[in-house]
Parts: C-alpha cells; structure tokens; sequence
C-alpha cells in the first residue's frame, strides 16, 4: 500500500487521513479483513483513521473534490486458489457538517463516487426514481421530489398514510446499531418483528434468542432491557434532528427507508457510526 498517495488524495479532498498498522483488541468487534476505517478526532479536528495491515491492497478508484468524496477499494486474495479477488469498496466524503465512511453493498456494479451514491440508496428510492429524467447528480442532493436525506435515513413522502394518532409516538429516536439517534417529533411504525434491545445488545434479540441468552446466562434477565420492533414499515412527520445534521421538517407523513450499507460485507471493517 502507498501510504503517501493515499494522504494525498484525501488531501485532495480537504480531509486528513491517519494510516497506522492494523491492531486487533478484546473490545473491538470481529474483523475478517485487512483494514479498519473509522473518523477520528484530535486538536485539528476530523481525520480519517485507517489502520491497514502491511500488504493491504488499497486504491483509490475515484476522486471528486469539488464533491468531497472518494471511493476506496480494498483487495484481498482468497486463501483457496482459483476463486476471484475478494473486493470490498468505501465511500468517503463530507456530508452537511462531518467527515464519514460508508461500506458499499458487494452486489452492485460500482465504479465511480456517482455509483457508488447509487448503490447506497434504498432500492425503494431507486424504484421511484427508474424512468425519470434529469441530470443524475441533481438525484444525490440531501433534497429531491423524490425524497428527504438526513444521514442514512431516507424520508419519501406518503399522502395516502393516515395512522391513527393514538399509534403515534411522540420523540421516538431512529437509530442504526449503537450510533447516535435521530429523534423525530411524530413516528408511526406498521408490522416488523419484535425484539428486545439493550446497551449488550445494541441490534437486538429475537424471542428465541433472547430465551437461549437468559437460559445461557440467567444474569441477562436483568440488563436494561426494550421491546422494539426490527424492519417494521416506519413514517414519521414534523422534525426529526440529530446531533450531526441540520434539522429537517417533513409537512406530512413520509415512509423511512435507511441506506444499504447494512447489506454489505464491507460494512464489518467501518468502525464509524453516525
């Protein structure tokens, strides 16, 4: 890996990086690959913090510094011969206020910082988008007629939704894993599968799950734990703010879609959460 090329074109794009050698620990989660990409933060503010192993191969297949962002590659080589090179790729840009990284899902053609946007939007987003004209970058700004971003969550909205307002939860936080909450003013949630979710288990536990935990370590029992709902249909209207993002007001009901980055086998070397 050129480690000094690698600086440069993340200088390029106005951001630092820190490339230090790869270190594994007992609190840091289980990573199959050779890299590790977090943002960290010191006196001079955000950086990039890559730690690669020493025959990592890493390029850089597109930069956009008008765009602030730039899509990583990584490359492994399987242990068994014969089978294709194992490749993982990373966007990395600015978005609204800070740095961030993002694993790209492996199913998708990507090539370029404009694909890569592409890949990371909810298929249902890409569903209403298929067949309309204009220039594509217009379709990766934070606002289109098609959708609201804020982060990895995507608002579209939905005339047709009427929920209830007894079903209506008043500040109910969005959150992705152990990353920061998105707390919107009104939420309604439809269907999913019940969970139970605590600090230990940030993703949640199915019922089932949740029985062999407890019968495995009666102790569990007592961690502080919520019944949520996993992948339910979710609409939120009025507000919704987080620490990193400017606030957004939606008028009316609009259905919550988050990006696809959960579908990628590059997500498990991202250490950053939003």
């Amino acid at each position: 890996m050129d480690t000094h090329s690698l600086k440069t074109k993340f200088e390029q794009l106005g951001a630092r990086a820190k490339v230090r050698p790869l270190v594994r620990n007992r609190w840091q989660r289980q990573v199959s690959g050779p890299i590790v990409i977090d943002i960290g933060n010191d006196r001079r503010g955000e950086f990039f913090d890559i730690q690669a192993r020493d025959n990592a191969d890493v390029s850089v297949l597109d930069l956009q510094p008008k765009d602030r962002h730039l899509l990583l590659m990584v490359r492994q080589v399987p242990d068994r011969a014969g089978l294709p090179d194992i490749k993982d790729k990373f966007l990395c840009g600015h978005d609204e206020r800070h740095w961030f990284v993002a694993g790209v899902p492996e199913n998708a053609s990507v090539s370029t910082v404009i694909t890569a946007k592409e890949a990371l939007k909810p298929e249902l987003v890409r569903d209403l988008e298929r067949g309309k004209k204009g220039k594509r970058k217009k379709r990766h700004r934070r606002k289109t007629d098609t959708f609201i971003r804020q982060g990895e969550w995507f608002f579209i909205p939905a005339p047709g939704i009427a929920p209830d307002e007894k079903l209506v939860l008043r500040n109910e936080p969005l959150r992705r894993g152990g990353g920061k909450p998105h707390l919107c003013s009104s939420l309604y949630r439809m269907g999913g599968t019940t969970v139970y979710v605590c600090r230990q288990s940030p993703n949640g536990l199915t019922q089932q799950e949740f029985d062999a935990l407890v019968k495995e370590n009666p102790q569990a029992s007592k961690w502080n734990w919520r019944v949520m709902q996993r992948e339910p249909t979710v609409f939120v209207r009025g507000t919704v703010s987080h620490a990193d993002h400017a606030t957004i007001l939606l008028g009316g009901w609009h259905r919550v879609a988050m990006n696809t980055e959960n579908q990628s086998r590059a997500m498990s070397s991202v250490a950053f959460l939003d």
